[in-house]
C-alpha cells in the first residue's frame, strides 16, 4: 500500500506551536507589536529625561519599562505562548532567563568584589613615586 502524499504545506518548517495551516504571524499582530515596541521606547525616554518619576524611582520605572519590552517582543515577534504547544518554547525561555540571571549576577558579584579589594587610590599615588 502506497503512503499518502502530503500537501505542500506540510513540508515547510513551522515554528513550534504553531498548527499545519496557521500562519506563524499576521502584519496586524506584527504593526501592533511595532506601536507596542515604540510606545514603551518613547515612554522610556520620558521617564528618563524627565522629572516625571520621582529620581530615585527612575531606575525600577525603567526596567519595568525594559521587561513590557521583552514582553511585547517575546508574545508578538516570537509568538511564545503558556499553550500547550509551547512547552518546548517556554522551557528554552526559562532556561535563557537563568543563564543572563547567572551571568549579571555573576558580573555583578565579581565586581562588587574587586572595587572592595582594591587599594584606596592614595596608597596607589604613593607606590607610584
Amino acid at each position: 500500500m502506497e503512503e499518502p502524499v502530503q500537501p505542500l504545506s506540510a513540508s515547510i518548517d513551522q515554528a513550534p506551536g504553531v498548527a499545519d495551516s496557521a500562519a506563524s504571524g499576521s502584519i496586524a499582530t506584527y504593526t501592533a507589536g511595532l506601536a507596542f515596541a515604540l510606545l514603551l521606547t518613547a515612554a522610556s525616554f520620558i521617564v528618563a529625561q524627565t522629572h516625571l518619576l520621582w529620581a530615585p524611582g527612575i531606575p525600577a520605572g525603567l526596567a519595568v519599562l525594559a521587561i513590557a519590552q521583552m514582553g511585547v517582543h517575546l508574545v508578538f515577534f516570537l509568538h511564545i505562548g503558556t499553550g500547550a504547544d509551547n512547552t518546548n518554547n517556554v522551557l528554552a525561555l526559562a532556561f535563557g532567563v537563568l543563564v543572563v540571571t547567572l551571568v549579571v549576577s555573576g558580573s555583578l558579584w565579581i565586581m562588587a568584589n574587586l572595587n572592595a579589594n582594591m587599594l584606596p587610590p592614595s596608597v596607589i599615588m604613593e607606590m607610584q613615586r
